[in-house]
């Protein structure tokens, strides 16, 4: 084994201990907190905003506006992690810059955020997965990037379930639904908002909401790509 290879596989098994780790008392609070709130909005919201997002999703995820390179088959994991670490890289730059625009626009901009950082996500998420050599056309392959939004944005709870969903992905893979309707779409919509809700909603405010929206947006692209390089790392080392 290799000096790189050594220490990638180093970094994956921290990042699964992590993965793993029970949830702090900061976290079992704050989610706690979340929960509550959540039960003081009424139902046909709560359907409502899992409709709208399941929308979205679907449109970026499972659409045809998305366009991404061949997987690389051909060069060593070392070089596609170069490669792949400029490309993170370049969408924290991107997501950052979106984000001070939208955050200096006011509520109407600062809304408008959340469609379009989702589509950077997800972007980011298709050109990482043909980087490390995954065909994103795919069915099964784009629905292990929704695992991969999903695990990258919930709560340390939710986290662990769906990195236990993953651990194994091509066995999980064969029981897969052909129906994408059959997707847990309401627990992801909730953990997804939960988990941005405090940090997006000062991007709405005046005077602080462009510079909120730079920081922030930068280090939720950030967290996704360290997310998205240790579960394809996941599947080809192990």
């Amino acid at each position: 084994m290799n000096n790189y290879l050594q220490q990638v596989t180093m970094e994956l098994k921290a990042w699964q201990k992590k993965m793993l780790r029970k949830p702090g008392l900061i976290n079992r609070l704050s989610k706690k907190m979340q929960t509550k709130i959540n039960s003081y909005i009424p139902e046909k919201v709560h359907k409502a905003i899992t409709t709208a997002i399941k929308q979205m999703v679907r449109t970026v995820l499972f659409g045809a506006g998305i366009t991404t390179s061949k997987p690389n088959t051909k060069d060593s994991l070392e070089i596609k992690e170069r490669l792949i670490e400029e490309r993170i890289k370049w969408y924290k730059t991107t997501a950052a810059a979106e984000g001070g625009v939208t955050g200096a626009g006011g509520i109407l901009l600062g809304l408008a955020d959340f469609p379009l950082l989702l589509a950077i996500k997800i972007k980011l998420l298709f050109d990482i997965a043909a980087m490390y050599g995954f065909d994103v056309k795919d069915y099964k392959e784009r629905m292990y990037i929704l695992y991969i939004m999903q695990l990258a944005f919930s709560s340390d709870e939710e986290r662990k379930n769906v990195y236990l969903k993953i651990v194994d992905w091509d066995e999980h893979a064969r029981q897969l639904p052909d129906d994408i309707n059959q997707y847990d779409w309401r627990t992801f919509q909730q953990e997804y908002r939960d988990y941005l809700d405090l940090a997006k909603m000062a991007q709405l405010l005046p005077v602080i909401g462009a510079p909120v929206g730079v920081i922030v947006n930068y280090r939720l692209i950030k967290k996704l790509g360290i997310t998205a390089m240790n579960a394809y790392r996941m599947r080809l080392l192990e």
